[in-house]
């Protein structure tokens, strides 16, 4: 039996279909758990199904995931583009997807095992949690503009920093809201020491973890991050593919003999591409031959695809690393 589902935030719409292409029963359910589970129970067991990679497909597919049906993630893009409709229902979409599952054409996406989507979690809990301290020290910034404060010190948030504002003569409601972010910072710093606790102890269980850590400027975190975002090493037969997944290779363009090359297709992993370009300058520092290239490409294009390329060049010392299991070699 073939199922595809069209999923939303209250409700999902299925269609069911045979082997051959026919139509057994088109259903809306609502999408609690008792509902999911008992739909899935009417079904024979080893059926598929195809479930579209929205927002909500977690909820949906960790109800079923113990349940013995085949669960496949169909990539929005690339099934979009195979079976785009000018009609679009709930109806239609399931049932094209059923239709794509039934005829082996499903463009599926990876879906990494439970334990690994736990450490995803964990990691971008802390990513949003630094990216709101950020945002904070931004509005401390503007605050004291407002009131032509030069700040003196390097980090606003810091020993130093923390003193200096806490002193500052202020009238009223710039106090009160200079006192409030203070006390949010102050939060936000407890809550992300909490969870560095937490992620190194993951890493230090963790042998290719501990094996990232051996490249320079890569730590716990970023190291776990990199690992939960490529999932099985294997799944990918060169590095070439893994860059790709990545969206650290240039759009191609070619048409009449001729080939031109764009900028990156920012279409895979957004978490593993900001990773290894955020620390793609430590990369630089450690190997002579990434020196060469980002020197080249900076200046032939910049000091921003520069650190692309470099983030690439370490992505295929990634994967040769992860697939032979061997640590970083500086040179």
């Amino acid at each position: 039996m073939y199922v595809g589902v069209d999923y939303h935030k209250r409700y999902s719409f299925a269609t069911k279909m045979d082997e051959r292409g026919q139509i057994i029963e088109q259903i809306k359910l609502n999408n609690d758990q008792e509902t999911l589970r008992a739909y899935a129970a009417t079904l024979p067991r080893g059926s598929k199904i195809a479930l579209e990679a929205t927002g909500g497909w977690y909820h949906f597919y960790e109800v079923l995931e113990d349940s013995g049906l085949d669960i496949h993630l169909a990539h929005p893009l690339k099934t979009r583009a195979i079976a785009e409709a000018r009609i679009k229902t709930d109806t239609i979409d399931a049932t094209m997807l059923a239709h794509l599952l039934r005829s082996n054409l499903l463009p599926a996406s990876y879906i990494a095992p439970r334990e690994i989507r736990d450490i995803r979690e964990v990691l971008r809990y802390r990513a949003s949690l630094v990216s709101i301290r950020v945002s904070l020290k931004n509005k401390i910034h503007a605050l004291l503009s407002k009131n032509g404060i030069l700040f003196p010190y390097t980090n606003i948030l810091g020993k130093k920093g923390r003193l200096f504002l806490k002193n500052l003569q202020l009238r009223d409601s710039y106090r009160q809201c200079l006192d409030g972010y203070l006390r949010l910072a102050e939060t936000l710093t407890a809550l992300i020491e909490e969870l560095e606790a937490t992620i190194m102890a993951l890493a230090e269980k963790n042998d290719q973890a501990m094996l990232l850590t051996t490249i320079p400027g890569i730590g716990y975190f970023s190291a776990l991050l990199i690992l939960s975002e490529i999932g099985v090493i294997q799944r990918f037969p060169s590095a070439k593919k893994l860059c790709s997944y990545a969206a650290l290779v240039p759009r191609v363009h070619s048409s009449g003999g001729k080939t031109r090359y764009g900028s990156i297709t920012k279409q895979g992993s957004k978490w593993l591409r900001w990773i290894l370009v955020e620390t793609s300058k430590h990369y630089v520092k450690s190997c002579p031959r990434l020196k060469r290239l980002y020197d080249s490409v900076t200046h032939r294009h910049g000091k921003n695809t520069a650190r692309v390329a470099i983030a690439r060049e370490m992505l295929k010392i990634i994967y040769c690393m992860l697939r032979d299991q061997r640590a970083f070699v500086r040179g």
